[in-house]
């Protein structure tokens, strides 16, 4: 345990100390976040607020890669980065052209599904997955491996970008993401798995004292989808897909809402909630702060963990 601890504790403080240079770094090139005109009149004053601050979590690959070089960290390495350099090409087409709009979302998705192929490729012919969705320690479903491969295919991509809709207030998705770590941390039986997100815990509580309100530097795509992805394979590999819905209650209630909020106005041309994804829709329906918002969306997540971990002890655990 202690073995882990250290690396985590010096990504912690190396994401601590250099943030201010690497914000200052952004701020000098002018890679600053554009605005939508249609966000709320609070999120309007945070136009020109350094942008891609989720490269400094690029710190636990190499701690990671540092402490265990072996091939599984690079897979778990790999994902990240695949994912962090769509979200990098979005921030920084928004950054540079200051279009709040970025990289079209055919392009982001093209890739994500390439890289995710690929990706999942290597966990069945390398790793060894298997196409099975364990419901129960005596119950499986053992799939077709074309069925297998569409179904997960989708599950990252979509659940990559869930998570992604999640980083729209200063802190949220660091502090909503932290719990979903901790819970692969403690069921995994693999020491890459367990170091790897002990290593991006320690990251995003250094990142956090610069992100949380009011924010120094937004993490951007570069940094959530990263996140997103890292956290749709964690899901794969150690194979609780049964209590995804659960753990990641957060990140699909942010695009349920959006999914929702589309179709609702092209079917009736009215809208379910005031703005979304959903904590738009407390500030401007409730006005909750935006740390308060942060704080109760935290406090469910970690619920969210500790219940998917309740299931996966006395349900999924051999």
């Amino acid at each position: 345990m202690s073995n882990q601890i250290i690396p985590a504790i010096i990504a912690f403080v190396f994401v601590s100390v250099l943030s201010p240079l690497f914000i200052s770094i952004l701020r000098k090139r002018k890679l600053l976040q554009p605005i939508r005109k249609e966000l709320p009149p609070d999120h309007q004053l945070k136009k020109g607020t350094p942008l891609m601050f989720g490269l400094i979590l690029l710190v636990g690959i190499i701690v990671s890669l540092l402490f265990s070089p072996t091939p599984f960290m690079y897979f778990l390495s790999a994902t990240y980065i695949l994912f962090g350099f769509i979200g990098f090409l979005d921030d920084f087409w928004k950054a540079s052209r200051q279009d709040p709009l970025g990289v079209s979302g055919k392009t982001k998705l093209i890739l994500q599904f390439l890289f995710t192929g690929a990706l999942l490729y290597y966990t069945i012919d390398e790793l060894g997955v298997d196409p099975i969705i364990r419901i129960h320690k005596n119950l499986s479903f053992d799939l077709p491996m074309v069925f297998y491969i569409i179904i997960i295919t989708l599950f990252v991509v979509g659940s990559a970008n869930a998570i992604n809709f999640t980083d729209g207030m200063d802190g949220l998705l660091g502090v909503v993401a932290i719990p979903t770590y901790f819970f692969f941390f403690v069921i995994s039986d693999r020491t890459e798995v367990q170091l790897f997100c002990l290593i991006m815990i320690g990251c995003l509580l250094g990142f956090l004292i610069y992100n949380i309100y009011p924010a120094k530097a937004f993490m951007g795509d570069t940094g959530s989808l990263a996140i997103g992805g890292s956290l749709s394979f964690l899901a794969v590999i150690e194979k609780v897909e049964i209590v995804i819905p659960v753990l990641f209650f957060i990140y699909f209630a942010e695009k349920l809402s959006v999914i929702l909020q589309v179709a609702s106005f092209k079917l009736t041309s009215r809208r379910i909630f005031r703005f979304t994804p959903i904590h738009y829709h407390f500030s401007l329906k409730y006005g909750w702060s935006e740390n308060k918002i942060v704080t109760v969306f935290g406090f469910i997540s970690w619920i969210c963990a500790f219940i998917s971990l309740a299931y996966w002890k006395f349900f999924l655990h051999p």
